[in-house]
């Protein structure tokens, strides 16, 4: 059966299998995040071979509709950020990989 993690879990995760106490786990895990956070917003990206990339993606400008007046509204170009999965978690998720 799938499990989901949050962020709590996910600091357990990392704390058993990195023999290291909780709090030394969510510290490692928030660095991290911090460090992907601070790369991308200096227009970077983070490369984890096996795992993935994550980038930042410009978003043209468009026009769109209001879904409840049916109205056509601009939508202003923007930033966003974006992960493509690399081969080794593609195979994982597909059952090619244990």
């Amino acid at each position: 059966m799938a499990e989901n993690l949050n962020k709590g879990s996910l600091v357990e995760a990392i704390a058993g299998g990195a023999d290291l106490s909780k709090a030394q786990a969510e510290r490692a895990l928030n660095a991290t995040i911090d460090a992907i956070q601070t790369t991308l917003k200096t227009g970077g990206s983070v490369s984890l071979i096996g795992f993935g990339s994550f980038s930042v993606s410009d978003r043209a400008a468009r026009t769109g509709k209001n879904p409840r007046t049916g109205e056509a509204i601009k939508i202003p170009a923007r930033k966003v950020p974006k992960f493509t999965a690399g081969k080794g978690l593609k195979d994982l998720v597909a059952g090619k990989k244990k």
